[in-house]
């Protein structure tokens, strides 16, 4: 056998190799699940054997869970603005024609709206059917007043301080002054940072070609380093999802879960009907695709949004799956996801209307037809506007309340089990940008999975 003959050979051996362990190792989804279970299992364990306030579990989550669970998620948290400022440069003008960029973005906001319509109409249905808000006990409402009021005044300081006007405050939002001050904020401007980001896209597809290749080459470049970051980090995404949950559990609990059951439960309800009924028919008669095919490889997602309660955190493992589970051009994922993480949020629309009329309800306030009309309406562009950061629909529902002439101090009963339902509708938010980048790309002639069977391992082995 010739040398050259060996040493393929020799490389194929080693590939099937690989390709065996990995096989053997338990896919990623499956590890972050038990951290999950591990870590929730763990903390209410040990908060029930030694009470809430006692010091070894204060110390224990203190000085050990907290910190590994904050560590997993600033890692990812770090990735966001390079990933989100590279994608959106390389997206946009990997797309050549500003008509073709001019059609991704329609399709995608028209898909947006449709069905953060949907969501909000979901959730008014059924928060007028059930009418959780008369439904609980009045000491338990007092209660839960008492044990979170400081936090509700906090929330209703920070929204009522702005004076600046509607529209100003939109142009304020979205255009920025200094986009790099806008990406070093300790919590960054995202909206300011896509902003620039597309419109430096844009820029380099009306450059000649030889200008710009350079620049798209570094942006890739910088892309593709990120990437692999990413992939370095979801190495300890099962640790750090049980040190996240473990802390959770074991501060917290779950004893008001029944006092606000049946918000809780129609916030929940709300959820999976849009989860399992609407995004199924939009991904099979809209998009033209295998709605099981696609939950089984988006599964990682799904775990990383639950667990992380924010769409920014898990926007690096969205783009990786759509690119490489999906098949998704990168141009349309990058665009779609980035744009995506905090302009479709589904799940925060829906939970906004339902959070809004059950504190209308609790405090014996009927909202009048037009007043509801304009709830639905504010709570669509909340799905829209909201920062795609853990509790951040929190300061828009005072918003809300404001505009009806509901006192937003009843904020306090809902913060109690705000967490839990968070990383609910971040998980619907994240699915629900999946299913918008799979919808654009099929609008686009993309042919995604089809007829290629699915296999756990097709992310990165160092995941």
């Amino acid at each position: 056998m010739e040398p050259l003959e060996r040493e393929i050979v020799s490389d194929l051996d080693d590939k099937t190799d690989d390709e065996a362990a990995a096989r053997r190792r338990r896919p990623l989804y499956v590890r972050i699940l038990i951290g999950l279970v591990a870590g929730t299992g763990a903390g209410g364990a040990v908060r029930i054997a030694l009470g809430a306030e006692a010091p070894a579990l204060v110390w224990t989550v203190t000085q050990i869970a907290e910190p590994v669970g904050q560590l997993f998620l600033r890692l990812l948290l770090m990735t966001v603005v390079p990933l989100v400022f590279t994608s959106l440069v390389v997206g946009v003008a990997g797309m050549g024609d500003i008509r073709r960029l001019g059609r991704v973005g329609i399709r995608s906001l028209a898909y947006t709206v449709v069905i953060s319509v949907i969501s909000v109409v979901i959730g008014f249905a059924l928060a007028n059917t059930i009418r959780p808000g008369t439904r609980i006990n009045p000491v338990t409402r007092r209660a839960l007043m008492d044990r979170f009021s400081p936090e509700a005044k906090r929330q209703v300081q920070a929204r009522t301080e702005s004076t600046t006007a509607p529209l100003m405050s939109f142009v304020q939002a979205i255009v920025p002054t200094n986009p790099l001050e806008s990406a070093a904020r300790s919590t960054p401007d995202m909206i300011a940072v896509m902003f620039f980001a597309m419109m430096f896209g844009i820029a380099l597809t009306l450059l000649k070609r030889d200008a710009a290749e350079p620049v798209i080459a570094v942006m890739s470049g910088v892309f593709e380093a990120v990437t692999k970051l990413i992939d370095i980090v979801l190495k300890l995404a099962p640790i750090g999802v049980a040190a996240l949950m473990f802390t959770m559990t074991a501060r917290f609990g779950f004893g008001f879960l029944a006092g606000l059951a049946w918000f809780v439960g129609t916030v929940l309800l709300g959820l999976a009907i849009h989860m399992f009924v609407v995004y199924p028919l939009a991904l099979k008669f809209v998009a033209h695709v295998s709605p099981v095919e696609f939950f089984r490889r988006i599964k990682v997602v799904a775990v990383t949004a639950f667990s992380t309660s924010s769409s920014n955190a898990t926007l690096p493992t969205a783009l990786r799956v759509s690119e490489v589970n999906l098949h998704v051009p990168r141009e349309i994922g990058t665009f779609v996801l980035t744009v995506g993480a905090t302009a479709n949020q589904n799940g925060t629309a829906l939970y906004e209307g339902v959070t809004v009329l059950f504190l209308a309800q609790l405090a014996g306030f009927d909202l009048s037809t037009g007043q509801q009309l304009t709830v639905l309406y504010l709570c669509i562009l909340g799905g829209i506007g909201t920062a795609g950061v853990p509790s951040g629909s929190i300061p828009f529902v005072v918003a809300v309340l404001t505009t009806v002439g509901i006192d937003p101090s009843l904020i306090a009963i809902i913060i109690g089990v705000d967490r839990i339902l968070d990383m609910c509708r971040t998980t619907l938010n994240v699915v629900g940008d999946l299913t918008a980048a799979v919808y654009v790309a099929r609008s686009e002639g993309a042919t995604l999975w089809m007829g290629e069977p699915h296999v756990e391992t097709t992310l990165p082995t160092s995941m």
